[in-house]
């Protein structure tokens, strides 16, 4: 395979090199040969040595602070410093790299989930099965909305138009016919052919083949607002680190201590889980989302799915079951109902799996016709397009060769020059079922050189039984829905009225001839929109996004492609072709809309946990940077050690890894992100975490007699033990609008932050490692106190919730 060029070769030639059979394609013994000469069909992923991985956890900034401050330990010869620095250097590398191996087993998992799927003629039989099973010399078939699968040798069929722009940039499509090569990852614009596959993986043209899951590289508003944050801690940190430093200079402290004990502050300041908080709740959110099955392919989709205020859902398929019923034939022009279901069954083919085509020839069946319509040959066949509205084929039987086509009723009317009698009498009757919730089709054939109408069947699509309850869930939490469909007025009417949509549906063509401010407003105030054409949503989208809304789209199709990414969140409905599901942020797996209520609601708890992870991140920040730098600047009185700050930010990190299980409640309208609302919280409570510890330090030195001059090492334990409790307390005062009791925590967040409050205790009263251990009841003493100051915590975030409600602080997001 490697080598040849098949482009110059003939189409006969290439299928004797692959000694390929286009009628009956390879066998089940012949594929699995091939697959141990050529292997899968995939370019192997370059996997990060794990050792590599795990040393990268001790490379960059953070590491580099804490490794310099474990170097300084050992240069001033503290070697009890030096190694509870290096061991818990240690600890927060192990756990970095088990969250990010966690959070690729879950990305993995997703990929396989939503891998390519080709159509291929095996042992005489079309079968659907994973693009990686391909082995050059298979038959294949591909057609509008694919993405090309393999290296492919065009052999029957008129044409394809491909786009080829993620391979060469060339954004104009390009058409190719019998003889030519669609290569690896172009998407499919329009037309069906098939094809024998001449090259597989890494011996495709371009090397590679696109991968359908990609995990975007861009950042959602979540990334954007904690990387501010994190900016803004920095800089908080450097401000105050650099005080002290100038300050405890001028009084004469070792440069070597100084340094160190800077470097550690800094270290404990700046949001080091951040990292891995992230990307461990967004990939167990998606895992969340996969068992209810919604493929997530963007991360930042579940971010984004939060702040959806609208919903602009596809009619068919999403709304509607999309398993069509064929009513009471309609013949005209002197045929009969077995004529119209004929000739339409040999406009359709059944290997396409398109729902029109199946209920047709299901229909077919029924009217036992099916021996008559095995007497004809398809010659020629083109594909439904969205642009041309119809299909169309050129058959020979016995009564000779002659063409048919079946389509959308006004393209059929308008192919058979119809006259104005013709028009008004098929418009009576389009009208008359689609008040009954059918929609209709033409059907045409041409015997001579002109074609004839030759009757109508009206389709029926019911509404899914869970759809009137998903759009009631959504109205109720705040996402409008707007339903879009290329289906007639009265129809889209009457499915609106069925579900409870809302009345006001308008055709597209009133949108198209409106001026552009009173365009603006119609889609503002529509409900639904009937006879769209694909590209006509992007515009609908982009006006509502410039209208302020946050816009959610479902599609399937490949002219859905250019709207469901220009969507804040694009879901690609269940069916939907390899080019939509590609553009999209989610992929449902499962039919209806029922799936998209199960991912707003995931959606919004992980928004919940981020928001809660944000307040309680600044809060801690302001109360340990702040109290620690005002006793230096104050007291001349350094109140913990490095390794103490050190211990502290570890404790702390653990169990806000578990923060992604944590149990959350949801609120009744669509998540933004009001960074006043954050950051007037946080300082309240870090603030007053400040006044508390140094209420505590004064009760310490007044009333227990532990002195900062004499007893200096207890006291510093005394205020660890002091941070570690408050600091894990706080994680239950920022997780609840309400009382902390108002809603339970998740029973990993519960045990991991009682644990290592345990543990700090345990370190406290002990002294494992340190200079001054606390007698049992002075930590007993301790834990009571931030008990105490754990409930006026609590009522202080009501009391600031319930001021910025009053004073209508919410109303403005930055983002």
């Amino acid at each position: 395979m490697a080598g040849k060029d098949y482009k110059d070769m003939s189409v006969e030639e290439v299928l004797r090199e692959f000694n390929t059979d286009p009628e009956h394609g390879l066998s089940s013994a012949e594929v699995k040969k091939r697959l141990e000469k050529y292997g899968y069909n995939e370019i192997p992923e370059k996997k990060v040595n794990p050792v590599i991985k795990f040393l990268s956890y001790f490379w960059g900034p953070i590491p580099w602070m804490i490794e310099i401050a474990a170097i300084l330990s050992a240069l001033i010869q503290h070697w009890v410093d030096f190694w509870i620095i290096f061991s818990l250097l240690l600890v927060n590398g192990i756990i970095g790299f088990w969250q990010e191996h966690k959070a690729e087993n879950i990305i993995e998992f997703l990929k396989n989930k939503l891998s390519l799927t080709a159509r291929v003629l095996r042992d005489g039989e079309w079968k659907t099965i994973p693009a990686r099973e391909l082995v050059p010399g298979d038959i294949v078939r591909i057609r509008m909305g694919d993405i090309a699968p393999a290296d492919i040798k065009l052999l029957d069929g008129d044409y394809v138009n491909v786009d080829e722009s993620v391979l060469t940039g060339e954004s104009v499509p390009v058409s190719k016919k019998r003889g030519e090569i669609v290569y690896s990852g172009s998407h499919v614009k329009r037309g069906e052919m098939t094809g024998v596959v001449v090259a597989t993986g890494l011996h495709t043209y371009f090397g590679k083949t696109v991968q359908l899951v990609q995990i975007a590289k861009s950042e959602s508003k979540y990334q954007k607002l904690v990387t501010k944050i994190g900016n803004y801690l920095i800089l908080i940190t450097i401000f105050l680190v650099s005080a002290v430093a100038i300050v405890q200079l001028h009084r004469g402290m070792d440069p070597l201590e100084l340094l160190r004990f800077s470097l550690v502050l800094v270290v404990a300041a700046i949001p080091a889980a951040l990292p891995a908080v992230l990307s461990i709740t967004m990939a167990i959110g998606a895992y969340e989302l996969a068992k209810k099955h919604a493929i997530v392919t963007k991360l930042v989709a579940i971010e984004e799915l939060a702040g959806v205020d609208t919903l602009c859902a596809d009619k068919t398929g999403t709304l509607t079951l999309n398993k069509l019923t064929v009513g009471e034939v309609i013949p005209l022009n002197g045929h009969t109902s077995e004529d119209v279901i004929l000739y339409a069954s040999l406009a359709s083919v059944e290997e396409n799996k398109d729902p029109i085509d199946l209920a047709v020839l299901g229909a077919m069946k029924k009217m036992s016709l099916e021996s008559v319509y095995k007497k004809y040959k398809q010659l020629k066949f083109t594909p439904f397009d969205p642009v041309i509205k119809r299909t169309e084929a050129v058959v020979r039987g016995d009564d000779g060769e002659f063409s048919v086509a079946k389509g959308a009723p006004q393209v059929i009317l308008q192919l058979t020059e119809a006259d104005e009698q013709t028009k008004e009498k098929v418009s009576e009757i389009v009208n008359e079922n689609a008040h009954r919730g059918y929609r209709i089709i033409g059907v045409a054939v041409k015997k001579t050189d002109k074609w004839e109408l030759v009757g109508l069947i009206p389709l029926y699509d019911p509404p899914r039984k869970d759809a009137a309850e998903t759009i009631r869930f959504l109205k109720e939490n705040g996402i409008r829905v707007k339903m879009i469909t290329g289906d007639h007025l009265s129809i889209a009417q009457e499915i609106a009225k069925q579900l409870d949509i809302g009345k006001n549906i308008y055709p597209y063509q009133v949108l198209k001839a409106s001026h552009q401010s009173k365009r603006e407003e119609f889609i503002e105030r529509a409900d639904g929109f009937a006879e769209v054409f694909p590209e006509h949503k992007f515009t609908i989208v982009e006006t509502l996004q410039k209208n302020g809304h946050t816009v959610a789209m479902t599609g399937d199709g490949v002219n859905d492609a250019p709207a469901l990414k220009k969507a804040d969140v694009g879901i690609a409905v269940a069916g939907a072709t390899d080019a939509a599901r590609s553009a999209a942020g989610i992929a449902l797996l499962k039919e209806g809309i029922s799936v998209i209520k199960d991912a707003v609601v995931t959606s919004r708890k992980i928004f919940k946990r981020m928001y809660s992870y944000v307040i309680y991140r600044i809060t801690e920040t302001i109360r340990v940077l702040f109290f620690i730098t005002l006793a230096i600047l104050a007291f001349n009185f350094y109140p913990i050690t490095p390794v103490l700050i050190i211990l502290l930010a570890l404790l702390n990190d653990i169990p806000i890894l578990t923060i992604a299980y944590d149990n959350v409640k949801i609120d009744k309208k669509p998540e933004k992100w009001e960074m006043h609302k954050i950051l007037t919280l946080s300082t309240a409570l870090g603030l007053l975490g400040v006044i508390e510890t140094f209420l505590l330090l004064w009760i310490a030195v007044k009333y227990f007699g532990i002195s900062t001059t004499n007893n200096v090492a207890m006291l510093q334990t005394l205020i660890f033990l002091k941070l570690a409790v408050a600091g894990h307390l706080t994680i239950f005062v920022t997780r609840t609008k309400g009382p902390f009791w108002s809603i339970m925590p998740g029973k990993g967040l519960l045990w991991s932050a009682v644990g290592t409050k345990a543990l700090a205790t345990v370190i406290a009263v002990y002294g494992f490692g340190l200079a001054g251990a606390l007698p049992l009841w002075l930590a007993g003493f301790i834990w009571l106190y931030c008990i105490f100051w754990f409930f006026v915590e609590d009522a202080t975030k009501q009391a600031v919730y319930k001021m910025m409600e009053g004073h209508h602080l919410f109303g403005k997001s930055y983002f």
